[in-house]
């Protein structure tokens, strides 16, 4: 049986102050948390350290929002995973809509930067997802498997990788996929899984649900066969809130 993930997406929110206040109310909210569903959080960059001193001990882990492809070098503004994994993260989500549709990521970035997580021993979360145009155009099948095959081309083992299904037009515009539209393409992602990797691995790959997942709506989402978790927006950034979706998934 697949173990539940949920992942706090800060994004650009919360000063280290902030980020470590709010990381302190998530352990006590989460309290002894629940051995059926894996937590994590990722705060901005320079809250890593910070955030990742205040998890320690708790079970829950570090995430960073994003890295670069390379070790080092002229890349002003990037991190790179070797900085990562020192602060201790233990997954980097690659992918995001945001980081497609404002800073030029593409399937062929996302490919680079999955294998250099995968390489330097830290855990992906591959995100993938259609716009609202996609969906109406009816494509959305189409693009949410070219994202998984063409994320995941080269890539031999995924037993570290978890993959969140997150439709753009239901990211912070409180509109949410319905728990059937959402398992339908879960169902199609891990179909799409199964014909790359087969039978076996396909059952055993996460896939979260990442499209304004909150409280009320986090147990019937996570019933569904498919749906194996959720990466948290807005909701993340209310220790209740947060805690309360973790506790779905136990």
């Amino acid at each position: 049986m697949r173990r539940k993930i949920v992942v706090g997406n800060w994004k650009m929110n919360k000063t280290v102050a902030e980020s470590t206040e709010l990381a302190t109310a998530v352990i006590a909210a989460l309290g002894d948390g629940c051995s059926g569903c894996e937590a994590g959080i990722a705060p901005t960059y320079p809250a890593l350290d910070a955030v990742g001193r205040a998890l320690d001990g708790s079970g829950i882990a570090l995430v960073a929002q994003n890295c670069h492809y390379e070790d080092d070098g002229a890349y002003t503004g990037e991190v790179s995973t070797g900085m990562l994994k020192a602060v201790g993260c233990t997954y980097v989500i690659i992918g995001h809509s945001e980081r497609r549709q404002y800073f030029g990521e593409t399937d062929e970035t996302v490919n680079l930067r999955i294998k250099k997580v995968l390489a330097s021993g830290m855990k992906v979360i591959l995100c993938v997802g259609e716009t609202l145009a996609e969906r109406e155009e009816g494509v959305t099948g189409t693009v949410v498997s070219r994202q998984v095959t063409g994320g995941l081309k080269g890539v031999a083992d995924i037993t570290d990788l978890v993959i969140a299904y997150e439709p753009v037009w239901a990211i912070g515009t409180g509109k949410t996929a319905s728990s059937d539209q959402a398992q339908e393409v879960h169902r199609l992602i891990r179909d799409t899984v199964k014909g790359m990797y087969g039978t076996e691995v396909s059952e055993a790959v996460r896939i979260q649900y990442g499209g304004s997942v909150k409280a009320s709506n986090a147990e019937e989402l996570f019933a569904m066969p498919d749906i194996d978790g959720g990466l948290i927006g807005g909701a993340s950034l209310n220790a209740a809130d947060f805690a309360a979706i973790v506790k779905a998934g136990c």
